[in-house]
């Protein structure tokens, strides 16, 4: 395949990803704020078109693509692009799930330090002149349980940090987990019911499929401890939102922490946020979908992605 290609990058990215392409001899045509509209107008004179989270990539588009060969999305999911028919066309999908592993895993360590410690409703408060001390009696993760349901490089690399905090790890996942993994943090197998009774701490890992939408219903959350905090930073749409404010507001769990959401707005959209019934509620943490929203990441992410455009191109991979 020839390096004379070009490229529409369709969202912000590190530069690290435009100066490797252009080295290797690629037309760059970087538009982070284009529209659906102007995305479909211009992609049938494109060979490459990369992405990260904002673009959505849909069949009508695709079928407007003539000369496209790749899409690429600098993150970890597909499901903002149609896989299906790319493939039906021949154009090769990829993605960079290197890049956020550790990112997320941190976000994740992050949010439930935030959950066990109340530290955003410490912060708040001493902002409004409050000295809440004595109303602010958190509990330690060490020697509680976390459950990681999706044990792939997510899950396993928060396993790994949850494990040196000296939490007990339960995992599951539909997929065989390795032995040696299991053996390497501890980890107890077992099905989805069991760890959502068991654990102390739920944290989800898992791609958004119809097997997986709504995955956490009102009868998943009639399992878990009333003790219980849940941690999503995979896809909002895996949480039925519906049940989780009952579960939230009648003390069926304790709290949660929420990176993304089932329906996210526009970045502008603030307004959309600030009405949205999670967003309100006391035990409930929220932020906008950060979880590789780190320069680190980032850039790693964008190499990644950079280098397997070159290795197809060059017929590698």
């Amino acid at each position: 395949m020839s390096m004379n290609q070009s490229v529409l990058i369709c969202d912000q990215v590190a530069p690290i990803l435009n100066d490797i392409l252009q080295k290797n001899g690629l037309k760059i045509s970087y538009e982070p704020e284009i529209s659906p509209e102007q995305i479909k107008e211009k992609i049938g004179n494109f060979d490459i078109v990369i992405v990260r989270s904002r673009t959505k990539i849909t069949k009508e588009m695709i079928d407007s693509a003539s000369k496209c060969k790749i899409i690429a999305r600098v993150g970890v999911g597909l499901d903002n692009i149609d896989v299906d028919a790319a493939k039906a066309k021949g154009i090769r999908v990829i993605n960079a799930v290197e890049g956020a592993m550790n990112a997320v895993a941190e976000l994740v360590l992050g949010l439930m330090l935030s959950l066990a410690r109340e530290i955003p409703r410490a912060d708040r408060e001493i902002r409004l002149g409050k000295w809440p001390k004595k109303n602010l009696m958190g509990i330690e993760l060490s020697g509680k349980y976390l459950g990681i349901v999706g044990l792939g490089n997510i899950g396993k690399k928060l396993a790994r940090h949850a494990r040196a905090l000296n939490m007990n790890i339960i995992g599951y996942d539909v997929i065989p987990i390795p032995d040696d993994f299991t053996r390497e943090v501890g980890l107890v197998k077992t099905d989805i019911d069991t760890l959502l009774s068991s654990a102390d701490f739920i944290s989800f890992h898992v791609p958004l499929t119809e097997s997986t939408y709504h995955l956490v219903n009102k009868e998943k959350f009639s399992k878990m401890k009333k003790t219980a905090y849940i941690i999503n930073t995979s896809r909002g749409e895996i949480i039925d939102e519906v049940a989780l404010i009952h579960a939230l507001k009648e003390g069926k769990i304790a709290g949660a922490a929420l990176d993304v959401r089932e329906e996210e707005p526009d970045p502008s959209a603030d307004a959309a946020v600030a009405k949205n019934e999670l967003a309100q509620l006391t035990n409930v943490i929220s932020t906008p979908h950060i979880g590789a929203q780190t320069k680190e990441a980032q850039a790693l992410a964008a190499n990644v992605i950079a280098e397997k455009i070159i290795m197809i191109l060059r017929g590698v991979i």
